[in-house]
């Protein structure tokens, strides 16, 4: 017997829906009703099936003619941002609002496509545009209570989405998104649909497109990504935002998760290699070390890509490839920074950056922290920080990212006057400070971290090819984001004894040889120095009578002075040109001799390239070549032309015996640790150090790479008492150098013709049995009065030499 309604529907759970429903046999009530009951359901069911079909089809016809044309895609023109690499192709730069390198579906590996339809779209290849399929999952999933939410946009709709709709959830929207990917799937095949989804699409980090976030997340290409990394990317369509591997790097591990899982479903990969991914670590590119730091390379190639092509620049796909080596501009870079915070570190500490007011409350305070430290840059040397307590013997500090970090009271000694309880404001180290930290990594434990503060000192480095020109290293000051000036092209500053080997090249030229005897000696000022300038040594000694060699090895300023006095001013400067130097910048008097002049790093760098490769001038090349978002060249660096003798611009026996002056530097005088530290004899160089130490430098060079390093404020002022270009300017060039020379093989100059070595030293073959200039500044008879009782000992104790036989 039939149960009544109420208790059928107590029984069954069912709604008055689902009771009509029900068979005749289990249906309450007299047949005649249950039929018309019935009859109207359904007729009501077909006219709103009508009704929306008319509806739908209205709109339709409505909203097709709206559509936008299809020409964005047919006729892909990805936005591409500006790229600036090294020659060996890492990346250095991209300019332009997206991030986005442009792969072809040829080029994209096909494990990579597959995860991504995986996880996505994994009917895109059957469907035609809209999955019915997919869509009804998604409806009923929506509509199951408790069931969870999902989306039913294919690749195509989305692709459709991305380049001609909005993001707002409205049904007009959705209506268009469908009809558009019906178009486009009549218009374009699957790959073309495919390939515009996977350059195109958004996948955070302001990068667009697989290929771009490969480099972003990872730093490589998307051919070198392991499976648990194509798997962290193929996750991100769905929301870069949540599943971002920066930012939220357990979401993204969540993520990754349902991506395997879904590649072990469609048969990718087996359930083994998924665990094997879930266990990888991950080494997800830090954003402190986005790139590698050349940005002053990165800002010359854009002036030339932006002279060219305009606002073109930013969105077409140029690519500039430049000719630095990246391992030697990272070199360049951690030494240079090195020796500048090495530098800072002895200068007095300055106090914090800024002092915030921190809430007692923990959460409260976290809030401020985080607000307070977001208006400052952080460092990857330098890390931004904010003081949580502080006493003289320990300072807690929360970084930027987070961490809390200790500095002992051994790392606080540098500035105790600043935790002093007397100590101004300013200068005051206390809770809420916003400082800068660093770490000292151990061989064993945890690192070391100290209190720093941001140099106020500057540097530059440049390396260059002395054959070709070509630049492999140009750091142009601490940091870009700072100062933008280019101290290696821009900074015109005295190059002070850097300038000296050129000096006495000239004077080769007019009799003067490395055995030549200068007196150092204090100089009497008979009218040929500037008024009131009283010039010294570096070091305040005067060694009497030494030869050329030993004056230029100990960088003795007495005796360049006596020789430039000696050939000229005039002369000196006119040589000087024959390496490149502006004559105009020059003075017209003894200064000179001194390196009172002006120049820029990389003028002297093409200037030591001269005598590095043999007495031939070169010009510097940054930029190899530009090639637009095909890879077609649009420009191309001239190819090195061979130095051939026609192009001379130094006598080759000039160059020789000046580098072995220069070598002299390197092997017992002011440079001494160049080839100590490097371990090799072909290393060339001389240090500068200006009046006050305003200015440090240190040019030399290997035969087959010139590099030369400065130091200085960007207002000149002194560097401190006791510096000097040894001490600041060469630890950047043996840093850089030991990375650069790496596998180089030693390389000993070979002598020209018209040199010939005559009692340990090397001297112009016509000078041979004499006639050079044997003496410069000497009073007359001193040198017997030296010279005479030394070798009357030596002939007492050895016996006097036999007459000469006559032939």
């Amino acid at each position: 017997m039939p149960c009544p309604y109420s208790r059928c529907l107590a029984r069954t759970g069912a709604d008055p829906l689902s009771m009509l429903l029900l068979s005749p046999s289990r249906r309450a009530g007299p047949p005649r009703q249950r039929g018309f009951v019935l009859t109207a359901l359904l007729l009501g069911l077909a006219a709103v099936a009508a009704i929306g079909t008319v509806v739908l089809m209205v709109s339709v016809l409505w909203l097709y003619p709206q559509l936008p044309s299809l020409d964005a895609v047919l006729n892909y023109q990805p936005r591409q941002s500006l790229q600036v690499v090294t020659q060996d192709g890492v990346s250095i730069a991209q300019f332009g609002a997206e991030r986005r390198q442009f792969v072809p579906i040829q080029q994209m590996p096909k494990r990579m496509q597959d995860a991504l339809l995986a996880v996505e779209d994994s009917r895109f290849r059957e469907h035609g545009g809209i999955d019915l399929r997919g869509l009804a999952r998604a409806v009923l999933a929506n509509l199951t209570p408790g069931g969870m939410r999902q989306g039913a946009s294919t690749i195509t709709q989305q692709v459709a989405r991305t380049f001609f709709l909005s993001t707002r959830r409205t049904f007009e929207r959705k209506l268009k998104e469908a009809l558009l990917a019906l178009k486009l799937e009549q218009q374009l095949s699957k790959d073309q649909i495919l390939e515009l989804y996977m350059n195109q699409i958004y996948l955070g980090q302001r990068s667009y497109g697989f290929a771009a976030a490969s480099q972003t997340y990872f730093g490589k290409p998307l051919d070198a990504l392991s499976t648990a990394e194509i798997a962290v990317l193929a996750g991100l369509p769905q929301n870069p935002l949540y599943a971002n591997p920066i930012s939220n790097p357990a979401r993204a591990q969540a993520r990754q998760a349902v991506v395997l899982q879904r590649m072990v479903a469609v048969g990718l990969i087996t359930p083994a290699q998924a665990e094997a991914a879930k266990a990888e670590k991950l080494q997800i590119r830090s954003p402190l070390r986005d790139t590698l730091h050349a940005e002053h390379v990165a800002e010359m190639a854009r002036q030339v890509v932006f002279e060219r092509f305009g606002e073109k620049a930013y969105t077409q796909g140029y690519k500039v490839v430049t000719s630095l080596r990246a391992a030697d501009q990272q070199a360049a870079v951690d030494a240079l920074r090195k020796s500048v915070m090495d530098h800072d570190r002895r200068q007095p500490y300055r106090g914090p950056e800024d002092h915030e007011s921190l809430p007692d409350d923990p959460a409260d305070a976290e809030q401020t922290i985080a607000q307070a430290l977001k208006d400052h840059r952080d460092d990857e040397d330098l890390r931004l920080g904010l003081v949580l307590s502080a006493s003289p013997k320990a300072v807690s500090v929360q970084l930027a990212s987070g961490e809390t970090v200790q500095l002992n009271s051994e790392s606080l000694r540098w500035a105790q006057a600043a935790l002093s309880s007397k100590a101004s404001p300013d200068l005051a180290l206390k809770r809420g400070a916003i400082v800068r930290v660093t770490s000292q990594p151990q061989r064993k434990g945890a690192p070391v971290w100290a209190l720093a503060q941001w140099p106020e000192a500057e540097a530059a480095y440049v390396a260059l090819d002395p054959h070709t020109g070509r630049v492999r290293a140009l750091v142009g000051g601490f940091d870009f984001g700072h100062r933008q000036f280019n101290h290696v092209t821009q900074a015109w500053r005295q190059p002070g004894s850097s300038f000296k080997p050129f000096l006495y090249s000239a004077a080769l030229e007019h009799g003067v040889m490395p055995a030549t005897l200068v007196n150092d000696a204090p100089l009497d000022n008979t009218g040929d120095l500037p008024g009131g300038w009283d010039p010294q040594n570096s070091d305040g000694k005067v060694d009497g009578p030494i030869t050329l060699r030993q004056g230029l090895a100990r960088s003795k300023n007495l005796v360049s002075i006596r020789v430039v006095k000696q050939i000229g001013v005039n002369t000196a400067i006119d040589w000087a040109q024959h390496y490149g130097f502006d004559p105009a910048k020059q003075p017209g008097n003894l200064t000179l001799a001194l390196g009172a002049g002006s120049t820029t790093p990389m003028q002297l760098a093409q200037a030591y390239a001269v005598l590095a490769n043999g007495g031939f001038r070169i010009d510097p090349v940054v930029i190899e070549r530009i090639t637009d978002a095909r890879g077609q060249v649009v420009y191309q660096a001239p190819e090195p032309t061979p130095l051939t003798e026609d192009r001379r611009a130094v006598p080759a026996r000039n160059v020789f015996i000046t580098n072995s002056l220069l070598q002299e530097v390197t092997r017992s005088g002011t440079a001494a640790r160049a080839q100590a530290q490097l371990g090799r004899p072909d290393l060339y160089g001389k240090t500068g150090t200006t009046n006050d130490a305003v200015d440090a430098w240190f040019a030399g060079f290997q035969p087959s790479l010139v590099g030369v390093a400065w130091m200085g404020y960007d207002t000149p002022r002194s560097l401190g008492s006791r510096e000097s270009g040894g001490g600041l300017a060469l630890p950047i060039w043996i840093g850089a150098m030991r990375q650069s020379l790496k596998g180089v093989p030693v390389a000993e100059l070979t002598p020209p013709e018209g040199v010939v070595q005559v009692a340990g030293d090397w001297r112009y073959t016509e000078w041979a049995e004499g006639g050079f200039v044997e003496k410069i500044g000497l009073p007359q008879g001193l040198i017997e009065q030296v010279t005479e009782p030394i070798r009357d000992w030596f002939q007492d104790l050895f016996g006097r030499p036999k007459a000469a036989s006559s032939p």
